[in-house]
């Protein structure tokens, strides 16, 4: 074991190009159960600083190098045991770098069910097969094979002698390693995807019309494309190939198998061609097929998570009291309000759509709430009758100047259906609920977005038609991300939020909240010690993580980790002062010598970041929440027109473009092409979800709801 895990540590930084001694370091450290987001802030004189991402890449291919060497031993086990490992095959069982290389190699041992050539083997045709193959030159395939017939075991005539002898001929150019892998290569070089429309689905298929007679090489059509086009196959709409030329492939075979001229080699060519159809291609198009859908979810989950980490880290209003209403025509517009922790205080309905009189009461209503609750902002749902009620309150007489910012409701419903929302709100409906999620993704983004299915955010591209694990992992490692890079709030945060704590998860999340509620309030990090089965690896893993604002221990409000603050604490005693005077007072940081504080286990790195936390404890990563509005008067397809410049936030990004919220009920498309004045590859070189554009109307379809838009001419910030 400790060979492999040199041999990988070897590999990873010659493919990384990392030290050595910084692959080794993150590897051991993820084997003692470290996490990557509590090594990346507090392991840094072991990685060399490396970051999340550096980290992750080196976790991932540990795992893959160690999937192939669990393979390779099982495969080596398998043929030991059936007295088929030879020295040669050993070596190259060895030698291989990728699991379909061991796969290729392994192919012509593996057990399987009966074959044509199987059964041509049990009748005696072996040897006929090995002559014709052999001997191309020299060997009549028609007169040799009379020598075969054999009623007795099933051979009737010299014609079943040579069927028998191409399929086992078949078989062994199917199962040739050195072949598959050239064909592996042609199909991923010059395979074409190529599809058509199921006979008699055109009306029904319609939404997948641009793809009823398409063909693109495999290695450059885009990821979104090929996951569309996939889509319209598993529905059955389209019938979808993936394969280079066959001319090009059984020349390829030829090329390595037809040795001759005469009818030996005219037999050797009959039998690839059936070897080809029947075995090779299908297996090799699956192959290949599994490599493009693999390769294609990679960047859709990509493009997802990079998304997703955008809407996570999000700027948060920070703890104001709000008033959130979720808006409704028919059955009006659900209020809640809000303390600045979250906690829902009162709620109603009102009619700012209905009639004259419902709108009078509504105003009189919402100026009263906003008096009683000192309202310090007030969030409306992007939803239906969203700019309607905008308009509405924007209007109101509230006494005073409140700003009124729309959010993003996608996956309100979600929550307010979940189990979590019926756990906090047992005794109010899903409209309640849904106003609620409304107000704290105000509040704050973060906290708010992780008790939901990111899925049902609306930040991904073709999430449904991608390996649903991976999606999860990435997703949730994303969400574990940012929340700890926020640090989290002990003595506040719910369940769900602590459970993307490094070091936590679920059961000890509800551990924590459980034993927060039955003795009070944190007053030390310490004190998780006693919350019950966090031992000792876990305290050390979250620590650094949670927040306790005002309690005994200054630096608990501080990202500095409590193996750190005795460091501190001296650092405070040879200044004659307090640490709170240190946190304080920006003049006695600044008399901090810290190359005098290096030690075997602390470098300059730590020592920096302790300094950064001194300065600024606990601070917020996250930009400041700036108030955004869209265009007045701006509500409808119908107040569109070509050539408008109006504003927008981004809701989502694609490789072929970014989706842009204008106001409207309906996101406008801006095409990769349309994004900026240069040439880019990627619309993430421009925009991120959750960034203020101006953008230029280009085209409206009112019929199919599509509005096409232009960031050309428009600064981008």
């Amino acid at each position: 074991m400790m060979a492999n895990l040199t041999s990988h540590a070897k590999q990873i930084a010659l493919e990384a190009k990392i030290g050595l001694a910084q692959v080794e370091a993150v590897i051991s450290l993820l084997e003692e159960g470290a996490t990557i987001p509590f090594i990346a802030r507090y392991r840094k004189e072991r990685t060399g600083s490396l970051d999340e991402l550096a980290i992750q890449q080196i976790r991932d291919r540990r795992a893959q190098l160690k999937a192939l060497d669990e393979r390779r031993a099982s495969i080596r086990a398998s043929l030991a045991e059936r007295d088929l490992l030879s020295d040669e095959l050993s070596a190259r069982i060895d030698s291989a770098g990728a699991l379909s290389e061991l796969e290729d190699l392994y192919l012509p041992f593996r057990p399987k069910r009966r074959t044509r050539a199987g059964i041509a083997r049990e009748k005696g045709l072996e040897p006929l097969s090995n002559l014709i193959v052999l001997q191309q030159n020299f060997t009549i395939p028609a007169i040799e094979a009379k020598a075969f017939v054999d009623p007795e075991k099933g051979v009737d005539s010299a014609d079943d002698a040579l069927q028998g002898a191409r399929d086992i001929i078949a078989e062994t150019v199917s199962e040739n390693s050195d072949a598959r892998s050239e064909m592996r290569s042609l199909f991923l070089q010059e395979g074409l995807v190529e599809s058509t429309v199921t006979k008699g689905k055109e009306a029904e298929g319609a939404k997948f019309r641009d793809w009823f007679n398409w063909c693109e090489p495999v290695s450059k059509v885009p990821s979104h494309r090929l996951l569309a086009i996939l889509r319209g196959e598993a529905e059955g709409f389209l019938k979808v190939a993936l394969r280079p030329p066959e001319e090009k492939a059984l020349s390829l075979l030829d090329r390595h198998f037809v040795k001759g001229s005469g009818s030996a080699s005219e037999e050797v060519r009959l039998a690839i061609r059936d070897g080809y159809k029947r075995l090779m291609m299908p297996s090799i198009e699956q192959e290949v097929r599994n490599s493009a859908k693999e390769k294609a979810d990679a960047e859709a989950i990509g493009v997802f998570s990079k998304n997703l980490r955008e809407l996570l880290m999000a700027p948060s209003l920070g703890q104001k009291a709000i008033i959130a209403m979720d808006p409704g025509f028919r059955t009006g517009c659900k209020v809640v309000c809000l303390g600045p922790q979250g906690a829902l205080l009162h709620n109603t309905v009102i009619y700012p759509t209905g009639s004259e009189a419902q709108q009078k009461e509504a105003a009189r209503q919402l100026a009263a709430m906003c008096n009683r609750f000192k309202v310090e902002a007030i969030a409306i749902g992007n939803g239906t009758g969203g700019r309607e009620t905008e308009a509405f309150v924007k209007a109101a007489p509230l006494g005073r100047i409140i700003p009124v910012i729309v959010v993003n409701e996608s996956g309100a419903s979600v929550y307010s259906a979940s189990e979590v929302a019926r756990e906090e709100f047992p005794d109010h409906d899903v409209t309640v609920r849904g106003a609620v999620s409304i107000g704290r993704r105000l509040l704050d983004p973060l906290a708010e977005l992780v008790k939901i299915d990111p899925k049902a955010i609306g930040v991904g591209q073709y999430q449904h038609d991608v390996d649903q694990s991976r999606l999860k992992d990435s997703l949730d490692e994303t969400a574990r991300s940012c929340v700890n890079a926020v640090g989290v709030e002990l003595n506040t945060a719910s369940p769900q939020l602590l459970s993307y704590v490094s070091g936590l998860g679920p059961t000890l999340a509800r551990n924590i909240v459980k034993f927060r509620s039955e003795e009070g309030p944190f007053a030390a990090r310490t004190q998780l010690k006693k919350v019950p089965r966090l031992g000792p690896k876990a305290f050390e893993q979250c620590a650094g993580f949670l927040r306790i604002r005002d309690g005994k221990q200054p630096l608990d409000a501080s990202a500095v980790h409590p193996e750190r603050y005795s460091l501190v604490e001296k650092m405070a005693a040879e200044l004659d002062c307090t640490v709170t005077d240190l946190m304080k007072h920006q003049e006695l940081r600044k008399k901090i010598k810290l190359e005098s504080y290096i030690s075997a286990d602390v470098g300059i790195p730590t020592l920096q970041d302790i300094l950064s936390e001194l300065a600024r404890p606990g601070r917020d990563p996250r930009a400041a929440f700036e108030v955004f509005s869209f265009a007045e008067g701006v509500t409808r397809l119908d107040d569109l027109t070509p050539g408008m410049h109006i504003p927008g936030i981004v809701t989502n990004v694609t490789k072929f473009g970014a989706f842009v919220d204008i106001g409207v009920h309906q996101d406008g498309l801006v095409h990769i092409s349309q994004l900026a004045d240069r040439f880019i590859k990627d619309p993430a070189e421009v925009v991120k979800v959750q960034q203020r554009v101006m953008v230029t109307i280009i085209e409206v379809d009112k019929e199919r709801k599509r509005i096409s838009l232009s960031m050309k001419g428009h600064a981008v910030t």
